[in-house]
């Protein structure tokens, strides 16, 4: 069983890296122009980009964590992917609030802020007794 579910987070952390490069290039390409002419607020703009970069590699980090426990069966492989995983789907939630941050849409984006917030209470609070 624990094969099983080290393989199928394997999949999910690859799906997930595939969604974060997606976003990243629609970013990328939406506004990048709007950077080179100054109309968004460039901090955030940079910020964003790095929050999705920190998304990606944390879920190739953790992909090749759950392949090693798939292979090796070691339950630490299998956490310290858990970690990674964690890592880059709270990256991944922030990154809407920065962009309507950088958009100047500040009312929505702390609604945004403070939904992903909500979340990482949440996760800091419940995520030790999820894993063990």
């Amino acid at each position: 069983m624990a094969n099983e579910l080290a393989a199928a987070n394997v999949t999910r952390s690859y799906a997930l890296g595939g969604t974060s490069i997606a976003i990243f290039t629609f970013t990328l390409f939406f506004l990048y122009p709007r950077f080179v002419t100054g109309e968004i607020i460039a901090l955030l703009f940079q910020t964003t980009l790095l929050a999705m970069g920190v998304a990606t590699f944390s879920f190739a980090f953790s992909s090749f964590c759950y392949y090693g426990a798939s292979v090796s069966g070691r339950i630490e492989d299998s956490r310290r992917g858990d970690r990674f995983w964690l890592l880059g789907y709270t990256m991944l939630l922030l990154a809407p609030s920065l962009v309507l941050f950088s958009i100047r849409l500040f009312p929505v984006g702390a609604i945004w802020f403070a939904f992903w917030l909500a979340y990482l209470l949440f996760v800091i609070r419940n995520f030790r007794g999820v894993t063990t």
